[in-house]
């Protein structure tokens, strides 16, 4: 006989976790079921092991979406502020690193704990780990055949996540879910990911591999569909296979496949000007100049690149040259090859398609009863703690619905 239950929350990470807890504490029975042993890897890993649990300054123009609007409901409703309270209340400690990001002092270990014991107090059931075989919408409710077995549910909440990094179990089951009843799905991609690069044009940086630097990148016109604007200024990576870096993390969920980035490496100077008007005065050689401002392999690389003899004399310089290496150096244009894909994306893009969604309840529009949270949904967060703030904002909306069911 199927164990019943008024709510399955399938996936018990960050949203998961947080849609059971609010659930069970306004007097739902909860069953939170996952497939993996081991609980919440991704929170484990985040951050460097220290979890950067949300950001101060999360506004709906930090998220991608087919449809941009979608996220400012549960945005609003359940604010960065919201989920710091319940940090404080767990005594946990944590700082502000860089541009909003809050991280734990310790261990990604006490945010993992806080929503454990957040489940406790509202006498969450766990079955983990347990695989989802089959959900089926019946005239009692969902029925959910597990292989520690079944389970009669009156509401189902999907928050498995999405496709990236599938070495801590990474699956599609929420989107064969969506596809399953009938949902759409906008088409999912690697997001926050390395890019990749081949070919003559990156012979002269691959060598430059371990080189850090500040940039200012974009990509994208905006103009048409799908073409969004992005530009980001953060630090840049050279990587053997191309480049990586929090600079080009963020700029991957805006690019598009055979589009190119625009890479200002010199963001402070304008470079053909300082140049130009350094004719006059600067006696050094060209190599000496640009390794005052670039680290040095990489002012070699640029110079080789462009045809210029590291000691040849600013003075000689034709100003026609000065402003082709110039606009080298504050507009590389370059088009990736590709990107290290899911195996190295903190992300998946795209997901169940919002317009099938509630924007206040997460509840399916054409299912009653069945929820998608967090990251199976197309709502993608930059780099820097956003991701996990959709996961607390999604995850309460759909647990305040929940809780107000009779």
């Amino acid at each position: 006989m199927a164990k019943q239950f008024d709510v399955a929350v399938i996936g018990a990470g960050a949203a998961g976790m947080m849609c059971a807890a609010v659930a069970a504490q306004n007097g739902k029975r909860v069953v939170l079921i996952d497939h993996a042993a081991k609980l919440a890897e991704k929170i484990r890993i985040s951050g460097g092991g220290r979890c950067n649990f949300t950001n101060i300054n999360t506004a709906p123009a930090n998220f991608l979406s087919a449809n941009p609007h979608f996220a400012k409901s549960a945005l609003s409703r359940y604010t960065p502020h919201d989920f710091i309270a319940l940090v404080k209340k767990h005594r946990i400690g944590y700082h502000e690193k860089h541009r909003g990001q809050l991280f734990c002092d310790d261990s990604a270990e006490l945010i993992i704990g806080m929503l454990k014991d957040e489940c406790a107090a509202g006498g969450v059931t766990w079955r983990m780990p347990t695989k989802v075989e089959s959900i089926d919408k019946t005239l009692e409710g969902f029925l959910l055949a597990t292989d520690t077995g079944d389970i009669l549910a009156d509401n189902v909440v999907i928050a498995t996540g999405g496709l990236s990094i599938p070495k801590i179990g990474a699956t599609d089951f929420g989107l064969r879910i969506a596809t399953q009843f009938g949902l759409g799905v906008v088409e999912p991609r690697p997001g926050l990911v390395p890019l990749t690069f081949d070919g003559p044009s990156w012979e002269t940086f691959a060598p430059l591999a371990g080189i850090a630097l500040e940039v200012e990148v974009e990509t994208g016109s905006g103009k048409g569909k799908g073409n969004v604007k992005g530009k980001f200024r953060e630090d840049l990576l050279f990587t053997h296979r191309g480049l990586s870096g929090p600079a080009i993390l963020q700029i991957s969920s805006y690019w598009q496949p055979g589009t190119p980035i625009i890479v200002n490496l010199l963001p402070e100077i304008d470079v053909a000007e300082a140049l130009i008007e350094g004719k006059a005065t600067l006696k050094k050689q060209m190599g000496n100049i640009l390794s005052q401002w670039l680290p040095a392999r990489l002012a070699e690389g640029l110079l080789a690149a462009h045809g210029f003899a590291l000691d040849a004399r600013l003075a000689d310089m034709q100003d026609a040259r000065l402003r082709k290496l110039g606009d080298a150096i504050n507009r590389w244009s370059i088009v990736p090859a590709g990107s290290e894909g899911y195996r190295k994306a903190e992300v998946m893009l795209g997901g169940v398609d919002t317009r099938e969604l509630s924007q206040q309840t997460m509840m399916a529009n054409k299912v009653a009863g069945l929820y998608f949270i967090g990251e199976a949904v197309d709502v993608t967060g930059w780099l820097g703690g956003y991701n996990f703030q959709w996961a607390w904002a999604s995850a309460a909306a759909a647990g305040i619905a929940l809780a107000g069911e009779r």
